[in-house]
């Protein structure tokens, strides 16, 4: 079974950096297209920042130059470095990956992590 498992969040202050990451185990052939969202308190979750698999990027306008998405495929681990980080920034964070399975041929996933809270002081 594969499992997305996310870094401890934590308080950070505003102005602050924090580097989650999301670690995939498994059964797993190929992690495709990997990202980040994130669902602030009586909103909707929405998409953060996504990688593909040739390392093609994409970010919400809101965090343009402050965010930063990576991976490392040998690790089967996707980061997200975040800077200048914002009350409004806070939210509870989700990994989310387009996941192959192993042995080739048993289909293409979606998967999420559990989530980790990112309270933002201001």
């Amino acid at each position: 079974q594969v499992q997305l498992v996310e870094s401890v969040g934590g308080l950070v202050q505003a102005g602050g950096p924090l580097r989650p990451s999301c670690a995939a185990s498994g059964s797993i052939f190929s992690i495709n297209l990997a990202g980040w969202y994130r669902q602030a308190p009586g909103k909707q979750r929405d998409l953060v920042a996504s990688i593909s698999g040739d390392g093609s990027t994409n970010y919400a306008d809101s965090v343009k130059g402050r965010f930063t998405i990576s991976r490392d495929n040998a690790k089967k681990t996707v980061y997200l470095q975040m800077s200048s980080l914002k009350h409004e920034d806070t939210a509870v964070y989700y990994c989310h990956a387009h996941i192959s399975l192993r042995p080739v041929g048993r289909g293409t996933y979606d998967y999420w992590g559990q989530g980790t809270q990112v309270p933002v002081s201001s």
